[in-house]
């Protein structure tokens, strides 16, 4: 990952900065429960004075989480495809790189970068994975026109699984309503006549 792009690391903040206006900002644990692969807006934001001494992800990098409970944790990941600059904590990195972010936000999620991850995670009683480590992470970098077609497909797969008013989820809630009309019409009975 290392000859792909290039890692900062972001700066602390605590509770205590966060304002309803202020700096756009993604905090390491919000990408374990509120960022889903991408991510175009943000769920906090941080005192302004803080600006100056913060460190950003800029529109297209990869923010990439460097600790967590267990290894499978470390390297979770959200590609900022935001408009602006959004600070980040220091227990993540921006990956900086000239590739489609959406690709590598995918890529960082699957079987073969948990495997060559788990070659660089120091497992304390926090895992946590250095720049250096994730530097020597390999990573397969097709040409950008096949990264888009890779994205396109499992964007489709993504909606199908995931989105709410369409899909599987859509389909299920059809499905249960139509048992649910069903159910109550079989067991719906005219009064016997005494």
């Amino acid at each position: 990952m290392g000859e792909v792009g290039e890692f900062i690391r972001g700066r602390r903040f605590v509770k205590a900065d966060v304002v309803d206006d202020g700096v756009p900002a993604i905090h390491y644990g919000e990408i374990y429960t509120r960022y889903g692969t991408t991510a175009r807006s943000v769920a906090i934001h941080l005192r302004p004075g803080l600006a100056p001494i913060l460190r950003y992800a800029e529109p297209g990098d990869v923010v990439i989480v460097d600790v967590g409970e267990t290894v499978e944790d470390v390297g979770k990941c959200v590609a900022w495809l935001g408009e602006t600059k959004v600070a980040i904590h220091d227990h993540s990195f921006a990956f900086r790189h000239a590739q489609n972010p959406t690709y590598l936000s995918y890529y960082l999620q699957t079987a073969a970068f948990q495997r060559e991850k788990a070659k660089y995670v120091a497992r304390t009683k926090v895992k946590t994975l250095s720049m250096p480590g994730i530097a020597k992470i390999r990573i397969p970098v097709p040409p950008l026109e096949e990264q888009t077609r890779i994205v396109a497909i499992l964007d489709k797969f993504d909606a199908l699984v995931n989105d709410l008013s369409s899909g599987l989820p859509a389909e299920l809630a059809a499905r249960r309503k139509q048992y649910e009309y069903y159910r109550d019409r079989l067991l719906t009975f005219k009064e016997a006549a005494a």
